[in-house]
């Protein structure tokens, strides 16, 4: 009598024969990383650095490393509910709980709209559009919004998109992020762009209301994703692993997502 095979050993091999892609969400994470710009009143975040400790030299002949240097918000990253004022009491990136980590996604596709329209927004009506077709957003799991925002990451100007009036990129409305935050089931929203907010998100009432809204809802986001292209609309499971900064409001994050293939 053959034992069946466990259900990790079933997604070892699955991973190894291919039937089930590991795709790379993260954007690789340098001095060039582009970081977001606040108004030159407020406190602004640091572009990645690395410090070399020693490199096969007298300061360590055989070994190299570095220190370094990071926003938490910097590159791909997690956001943890007490980045917000509206989450000051609530978890820090270190209190996550781990099983969050790992959830399914749903991916809303807005590539084209974002291309004629910079300043596009998601509205909950787009969202029950996309499940008519697909059903109802996973329970416990990612929204992940596909805009193509992802093509501009080489470029700190591209991919902010500033002009005098403030920055320019896609996003989701206030009211779609007030349901995404206290209606919808996920535990969270994941972009391609700098933050979860759209560029125009400083004017709206509140501001920056995917912050606000879900933050204070004990939701969570994920900033600066690629290759979301390569993820059908359901079926996905993402994998996020910020580090676990005490106190931290964040964290840059490599994160992950598994792909059945046939």
């Amino acid at each position: 009598m053959h034992e069946q095979p466990s259900l990790l050993a079933a997604l070892v091999s699955a991973l190894g024969s291919g039937s089930i892609e590991v795709v790379d969400l993260t954007s690789p994470l340098s001095s060039s990383t582009p970081v977001i710009q606040l108004p030159p009143e407020f406190g602004q975040t640091a572009v990645f650095e690395l410090e070399e400790i020693s490199r096969y030299d007298d300061r360590g002949p055989a070994w190299y490393w570095n220190n370094f240097r990071s926003g938490e918000h910097t590159g791909t990253h997690f956001d943890a509910p007490n980045h917000w004022v509206t989450g000051r009491d609530l978890a820090d990136v270190a209190s996550v709980p781990v099983q969050r980590l790992i959830a399914p996604a749903a991916v809303l596709d807005f590539t084209a709209e974002a291309a004629k329209d910079p300043d596009f927004l998601m509205e909950v009506d787009h969202i029950k559009v996309w499940e008519a077709h697909n059903g109802p957003l996973p329970d416990g799991g990612w929204l992940l919004l596909r805009t193509g925002w992802d093509a501009r990451s080489h470029s700190q100007e591209a991919f902010l998109n500033a002009d005098e009036n403030g920055p320019h990129t896609p996003g989701l409305s206030p009211e779609c992020a007030r349901w995404v935050a206290e209606e919808s089931p996920v535990i969270g929203l994941g972009v391609e762009t700098v933050g979860t907010d759209a560029g125009r998100g400083h004017s709206f009432d509140p501001a920056f209301p995917c912050h606000s809204h879900l933050m204070g809802s004990g939701k969570y986001g994920l900033t600066q994703l690629q290759n979301l292209s390569a993820l059908p609309p359901t079926g996905s499971v993402v994998v996020a692993g910020p580090l676990p900064i005490v106190a931290g409001s964040g964290s840059p994050a490599r994160v992950l997502a598994l792909v059945e293939r046939s």
